[in-house]
């Protein structure tokens, strides 16, 4: 059942075919242009928020680091006492002494 629709018939379907091949490009294109936008202001927003949060990072870090350091010097500083000391005995234990309640 097909009709032999001439030749406006045949202009029609070019016409209709363009026209919707156009709206299909136009369409892929806004979206991906909307899709690039909300890409870039999501990524605006976390770079400064990932700025900030590497900062602190940087920071904390920092404070751990002197904070090693400061145990570590410490540590260092008992073991050296402990090797000038020698061969000094301990002091006794002393008795235990138990109390009335």
């Amino acid at each position: 059942m097909v009709q032999d629709l001439g030749p406006i018939g045949l202009a029609f379907q070019a016409v209709l075919f363009v026209c919707g091949t156009v709206a299909f490009v136009a369409t892929l294109r806004f979206v991906r242009r909307f899709v690039e936008l909300r890409h870039e202001r999501s990524l605006a927003v976390s770079t400064t928020e990932l700025r900030e949060r590497l900062d602190r990072i940087e920071s904390t870090v920092e404070a751990t680091a002197l904070e090693v350091e400061r145990v570590s010097e410490a540590n260092r500083f008992v073991a050296k006492l402990l090797a000038d000391r020698g061969n000094v005995p301990l002091p006794s234990r002393p008795e235990r002494v138990i109390t009335p309640h």
